[in-house]
């Protein structure tokens, strides 16, 4: 299939996936590494405050405010 087919069909709001191979996708920048912190008790204690509060992991409430943070510091 030609690039001009396939964006009709997508214009066309049918589906494109058929002709990928997902098995193979990667998003650049989205790797995982895993990295091991040590935070004073006091930290752990008000992460699980506010992951208890809002319903999610306390991974999830480091990963979201340091990915916060880091976008205020690029944007200075």
């Amino acid at each position: 299939m030609k690039a001009k087919e396939l964006d009709n069909k997508f214009d066309e709001g049918k589906s494109v996936l058929e002709h990928f191979d997902l098995s193979k996708a990667w998003r650049p920048n989205q790797e995982h590494k895993r990295v091991n912190v040590d935070f004073p008790l006091w930290m752990i204690q008000s992460l699980d405050k506010e992951a208890k509060r809002l319903g999610v992991p306390r991974q999830s409430i480091i990963k979201i405010w340091l990915a916060e943070r880091l976008r205020e510091s690029a944007n200075l």
